[in-house]
């Protein structure tokens, strides 16, 4: 089994979020047209619920078992990596029955309490058999994250995205007669069916180069698990914390923001379809970005975790500078492309503007977030998830505030949400960023903030300067894409000019290696 370098390893998983993230988009597109904004505010509604479970499931176990395999791998210790593997299994498969069962028994309360609109019980009820497919998942997925093989993910995340286009378009349309919120249902089954042909994938791989049988002797392994639960325990409990106040996040921000729009007036299909608007057609385009942030946050813990025990100081400030240069050199240029073309965009995606506002008015501020993945996996791998997590819990405590005291009030309503939304980015990042600096006093040179300014301005004054030169883009597609090839031309070259990409990270990619002097 093929094992990866760091920037490999990130290119390959940047490769496999840059295709799902189209894919995505085309599940969205599809999605959008047929049920429009108020099935998308149902859909959008149920998800924050599936991935609190999901988290709550999880139990932070994904990053301790990539650490461990990583260590038994180290010394070809196959007895312990069954180990962790049995142990995994139990606990995932046990909390993921017993949080499917209570998706069930507690959706209707969720739905009609909670979110205000009862409607949102089918979708709960249609996404809960996706807690166990998804708890199998990670368990395998940490796996060959351990073994440094981000391959067989890569390609299960784009088998997923596959078959979920193919059957979305049917189940919607097929279950739309009866009403939107059996649409909804059905485009949340859609994503069970690709889910679960994903974890087929990867059950194939794993037997395909298995090198440990899981189903010997696998109650003896469980009572002779307590050593390996505690050591996973060791790390999957500090990391679940700040998985956890997101996924708690997620979860609350709808029923906060159902209620607060209810406060200021608003009824419940206006404020469904209001939010639909918001998390369905803005918060796609805003977090286009992070699949290589993401990426990035994926490869980064095992490689700083390792500098970091062999106490290469100066490796560990690098990779973690390489990180901020590459996330904002991938958030600039969609931040500027958001905000000057968020109509066109909107309209030949959506086929609707409505979204518009969101995009102008967010996109500039959320290049923090773009930033802030890479930051929380550093302060992950070098121990310091406890600061991280107390981080994320100040910075969605003060976004919620944000949220109530502005959503609430007529004159604002939705963007009210929209400016807690925000806040909470800014400060986290901002927060993250002071915990570094603080614990191991990382600079980033104020040379780099004077070249993300410039590289930023100068692609904000060509892109506004080829909507003048091009009056057509927002009619015609091909004059649109002509327009953003070229800004995106412009934008590379200045990237290699400012040197957010150099020579020698490209020489480490054996595909460039040839070409590259």
């Amino acid at each position: 089994m093929t094992k990866q370098t760091f920037l490999q390893g990130t290119l390959i998983l940047i490769l496999a979020g840059m295709i799902t993230r189209f894919l995505g988009f085309i599940n969205r597109i599809i999605v959008a047209r047929l049920m429009g904004e108020e099935g998308i505010g149902l859909y959008m509604m149920a998800l924050p619920t599936l991935f609190l479970v999901y988290t709550l499931t999880q139990f932070g176990l994904p990053i301790a078992i990539s650490k461990r395999v990583a260590e038994a791998e180290a010394h070809n210790d196959l007895y312990k990596i069954k180990k962790i593997m049995v142990i995994s299994l139990t606990v995932t498969g046990t909390l993921s029955i017993f949080f499917m069962i209570g998706m069930v028994m507690f959706g209707p309360i969720v739905a009609t309490k909670f979110l205000t609109d009862e409607r949102t019980l089918y979708p709960l009820l249609a996404i809960s058999p996706m807690v166990p497919i998804s708890a199998i998942s990670s368990v395998i997925r940490g796996y060959f994250q351990g073994r440094q093989n981000m391959k067989p993910q890569s390609y299960a995340q784009v088998i997923e995205q596959i078959v979920r286009i193919c059957c979305v378009a049917f189940l919607v349309k097929l279950f739309l007669p009866y009403g939107v919120e059996f649409a909804a249902a059905g485009a949340m089954f859609s994503v069970i069916v690709g889910e679960l042909c994903s974890l087929f994938f990867m059950i194939r791989m794993f037997k395909a180069k298995k090198r440990v049988k899981i189903r010997s002797n696998f109650v003896q392994y469980i009572k002779t698990g307590r050593q390996t639960f505690n050591e996973l325990m060791s790390i999957a409990l500090p990391g679940t914390g700040s998985r956890l106040v997101g996924s708690i996040s997620n979860f609350m921000e709808p029923i906060l923001v159902s209620q607060s729009l209810a406060i200021a007036g608003f009824q419940t299909v206006a404020a469904t379809k209001m939010y639909g608007e918001l998390t369905g057609y803005a918060l796609p385009l805003l977090f286009m970005p992070t699949f290589i942030t993401h990426s990035l946050a994926i490869a980064m813990v095992p490689n700083i975790s390792e500098a970091a025990a062999k106490q290469n100081n100066k490796l560990v400030h690098y990779r973690i500078h390489q990180a901020i240069r590459i996330s904002f050199a991938s958030g600039a240029l969609s931040t500027v492309i958001l905000v000057l073309f968020s109509v066109p965009i909107l309209n030949f995606m959506f086929g609707t503007s409505d979204a518009s506002r969101f995009l102008v008015l967010m996109a500039p501020f959320f290049i923090f977030l773009y930033v802030q993945f890479p930051l929380n996996a550093a302060l992950q791998a070098l121990n310091y998830a406890k600061q991280a997590m107390w981080n994320s819990i100040i910075s969605t405590a003060v976004k919620f505030a944000v949220l109530v005291v502005f959503a609430t009030n007529p004159q604002f309503g939705i963007m009210g949400v929209a400016l807690g939304m925000i806040v909470g980015v800014v400060l986290g990042t901002m927060l993250h960023l002071a915990t570094l600096i603080k614990v191991i006093s990382f600079r980033l040179p104020w040379l780099d903030f004077m070249k993300m300014t410039v590289l930023f301005l100068a692609t904000w004054w060509t892109g506004s300067q080829l909507k003048r030169l091009f009056p057509l883009y927002e009619s015609n597609i091909a004059f649109f894409l002509a327009v953003l090839l070229v800004l995106s031309a412009f934008y590379l070259f200045l990237l290699f000019q400012f040197k957010f990409l150099s020579k020698e990270e490209l020489r480490q990619l054996p595909i460039l290696h040839k070409f590259i002097k």
